[in-house]
């Protein structure tokens, strides 16, 4: 699988932007720069979007793709997540007040601009040509991470969360994993703020990574710092020996 990084930061400024990820170019995981990374080819090369959760800097920039492919013509887009992640879409976000629904405008004899897909906890389901499995994760809000399985070969995305149980079980199930992609918000002195807003810090990542035991050297990739804090925080991952961890830079590319 090829993975290009079009956002991967916990906040924004010019040089900076919100997570999101391609796989193939057709898979993007949440959406928070999906149009501010992407010229319009791209955005109409997608198939499919996993959204993690509700929280506007991972689903912003669904308004802006759905707009641009309306006006391209393109094949309807999936939308994939949670129910109460695809609750939160269309009530408060393509509600018509916010921003046209546009599961109700069409964008040619397709079909509508965008298709919503709810994805069952830790049911595998088929999106855009691979399979996905939701598992949910601790968050503020209903939030969860993926399995993405394609030709034999899988890599997982936490999606926002600080200490949690279940992906690491999950995962300790899945063969074939060639990479994780793992949030990290605040450095370890701001553990209080990151506990509270269902973050980890690079002591705490440590510490759940080790429930992974014998994958813990799977290439990682640390998204989601927040950008006032971005130094400090990579010092810090620095400094944690026996894990295989890597800070991408926006528009880095991985074959996986």
């Amino acid at each position: 699988m090829e993975l290009y990084v079009v956002g991967c930061h916990g906040g924004e400024t010019p040089k900076h932007r919100a997570s999101t990820f391609l796989l193939d170019q057709t898979l993007a995981i949440d959406a928070g720069s999906v149009t501010r990374g992407l010229e319009l080819d791209g955005q109409a090369r997608l198939e499919a979007c996993l959204v993690s959760h509700a929280h506007v800097d991972h689903v912003r920039d669904l308004a802006t793709l759905a707009d641009n492919r309306c006006q391209m013509r393109c094949a309807p887009l999936v939308v994939a997540g949670m129910s109460s992640t695809i609750a939160a879409l269309k009530s408060h976000f393509f509600n018509g007040v916010i921003w046209p629904d546009f599961s109700r405008i069409p964008c040619g004899p397709q079909g509508m601009t965008i298709e919503f897909v709810e994805l069952l906890p830790e049911v595998p389901t088929m999106v855009a040509g691979r399979q996905v499995t939701a598992v949910e994760v601790s968050h503020t809000i209903d939030c969860s991470g993926f399995v993405v399985e394609h030709k034999g070969e899988a890599v997982a995305y936490s999606g926002d969360t600080g200490p949690t149980e279940r992906l690491w079980q999950v995962l300790a199930g899945v063969k074939n994993l060639r990479a994780l992609l793992l949030e990290v918000s605040f450095p370890d002195r701001e553990e209080a703020l990151a506990t509270v807003s269902g973050h980890y810090t690079p002591k705490t990542l440590a510490a759940d990574l080790k429930k992974l035991g014998g994958q813990r050297d799977l290439p990682t990739l640390l998204y989601h710092i927040k950008p006032f804090y971005q130094k400090e925080v990579e010092a810090e991952c620095a400094r944690l020996s026996g894990l295989s961890l890597e800070i991408p830079n926006l528009e880095d590319l991985f074959q996986l």
